[in-house]
Order: structure tokens, then C-alpha cells, then sequence
């Protein structure tokens, strides 16, 4: 019966176009649709309902650290129809849920606005190129975007560390590895380290959440690779002091000197509501120059 629900819940989130769903034991499930959240006219949800419902799509190994730290995060695929993100976590006592819909279909630099400048930086050969924005500002399909476009034009050798793995990419022009923390390798800034000895051209991290990954990722760039990376800043500026600041006050000047040669460029984006329905990205890029 569980099976048959979520298979419902995910057909009408595909359907309507929704950003996340929300499980939470007291009531309906909830669809969040273009920012807004909306409850649906169905039965109000019971305890064995969120477990029914979370045991038909978590893997074994993230029930069980469910059980030991109360809280997993994982990825799946719904058929060919689209992925889906998913925070299993406990709350009084209860499971909750959070799917997050990551569509199969990779959208355009030009289909989401992006300057021509940022489609110039991540061309270049080395360097530091960072997307930033609160969570839920679309920074996952941006870098998704931007890696599938050098799929497509450059002969690369393309390698993802994220938590868990979101766009899945086929191998075009480039080939491509994507590494699951915590299934493929123990954690980000091991799995960067592992990558400068497998001959990469470019390295995309899912998420610099620490002062280890962001020290490895800083390394990366510097011995000649290009690193795309995420951050939770919410403007451009903003990034880079992030960064400095995470590390010790002795060794500030000394990361501040890196990034002056490491940084290519940093977009902060948002996403704002559209006249008519819908949302729609704002973008703010500071582009790295000598000057600056």
C-alpha cells in the first residue's frame, strides 16, 4: 500500500512541477509549488504511515543510520520520469520526510538566464568558480547546467563528489564520475584528495560545508584543475569573506592570498517570484580580474 502511495505522491509532484514534498506525521502531505506550500486534500498522516512511507524508498544502509543519528539523506530515481533528493529525519518521536524533485532534463545556460560571462569563466583551463544562494535557489541544476554544457564541448575528464549524487550525467564528449559521500568515499575532502591522482580536468564538490573541503578544494585549483563548488552566502561578495573567515586568524592572510590567485568567479543567485506564477533566477556574478 505504501509502495502504491509514493508512487502517486511522486507521479502529481512531477505532474505539477513541484520543487519539494513534505511528509510530516498530524497531516496531509504537503507540496511546495513555486515557493508556496500546499497541503493536499488526502487523509491526514499517522505514525505507521511515515514509516510505511519511508521504508518504501530508503536504502537499508540509511535506515539503519536513521536509527543510529536520527536523521539520513539519499537519492533515487522514480523510472525515467525524474530523481528525487530525500532528508529522512526524526521530529517527537516521528519520521518525517523532505523529497526534493530533481528533474531528468538539463536546462540550458541560456534556458536559465545565465550571463555570457559565466559561461566564458567555467571554460577556463584552472581556478576556483563557485554558484552560491540560500538553500532551494536552484544552485544544484546551475552547476548541473554548467557541467552537462563541457559534457557537451570539451574532451574532459569530469569528476562530482556530492551528498547524495542529484543530476546524473552520461558520458558525451567528457567522461564522467560521480562519487557518492558516504557510498563511494568516507567524506568531500577525502574524495578531493583521492581526485588529483585520477587525472581530472574538472572537479565539482557539492557543497564546501567545512574548513577541510574548502582547504582541499583551494588546493585543487591551485595545482591546475578548474573546482566548481557551492557555498550558503547570499551575495557574491559575501562568498569570499565566508571563506576567509572559516579559517584561523593566523592563516587568513595566507588563504586570502590563495583565493586572489585561485578565484575565477562566484555567482549568487535567488530565485524571485514571476508576474503571472512561477519563479524565476536572479543572478549576481562577480567576475575575478586583476583589479578585484
Amino acid at each position: 500500500m505504501a509502495t502504491v502511495l509514493i508512487d502517486k505522491l511522486l507521479q502529481a509532484a512531477i505532474k505539477q512541477g513541484v520543487s519539494d514534498i513534505h511528509i510530516v506525521v498530524g497531516q496531509p502531505p504537503v507540496f511546495r509549488l513555486h515557493g508556496r506550500m500546499r497541503k493536499l486534500e488526502t487523509k491526514t498522516l499517522e505514525g505507521e504511515d511515515a514509516v510505511a512511507l519511508m521504508k518504501s524508498i530508503t536504502p537499508e544502509r540509511c535506515q539503519r543510520e536513521l536509527q543510529e543519528s536520527g536523521s539520513t539523506d539519499f537519492g533515487f530515481a522514480f523510472g525515467d520520469a525524474a530523481r528525487f533528493r530525500v532528508s529522512v529525519f526524526k521530529q517527537r518521536g516521528f519520521i518525517s520526510m523532505v523529497l526534493r524533485q530533481i528533474p531528468n532534463d538539463k536546462l540550458t545556460p541560456e534556458q536559465l538566464g545565465l550571463p555570457e560571462a559565466v559561461v566564458k569563466m567555467v571554460h577556463r583551463p584552472r581556478g576556483l568558480f563557485l554558484v552560491t544562494g540560500p538553500t532551494g535557489s536552484g544552485k544544484s541544476t546551475t552547476l548541473a547546467s554548467l557541467i552537462n554544457l563541457l559534457n557537451e564541448t570539451l574532451d574532459h575528464h569530469i569528476i562530482t563528489i556530492e551528498d547524495p549524487i542529484e543530476f546524473y550525467h552520461d558520458h558525451i564528449e567528457s567522461t564522467i564520475n560521480q562519487r557518492e559521500v558516504g557510498v563511494d568515499v568516507p567524506s568531500f575532502s577525502e574524495a578531493i584528495r583521492r581526485a588529483l591522482r585520477q587525472d581530472p580536468d574538472v572537479i565539482l564538490v557539492g557543497e564546501l560545508r567545512d574548513l577541510e573541503t574548502i582547504e582541499a578544494a583551494i588546493s585543487a585549483a591551485e595545482t591546475g584543475h578548474i573546482v566548481f563548488g557551492t557555498l550558503h552566502t547570499n551575495s557574491a561578495q559575501g562568498t569570499v569573506n565566508r571563506i576567509i573567515d572559516a579559517f584561523p586568524g593566523n592563516l587568513q592572510d595566507q588563504i586570502r592570498t590563495q583565493l586572489a590567485s585561485t578565484l575565477i568567479g562566484v555567482v549568487a543567485q535567488t530565485l524571485l517570484p514571476r508576474i503571472g506564477g512561477g519563479r524565476c533566477a536572479s543572478y549576481e556574478v562577480l567576475n575575478v580580474t586583476p583589479g578585484v
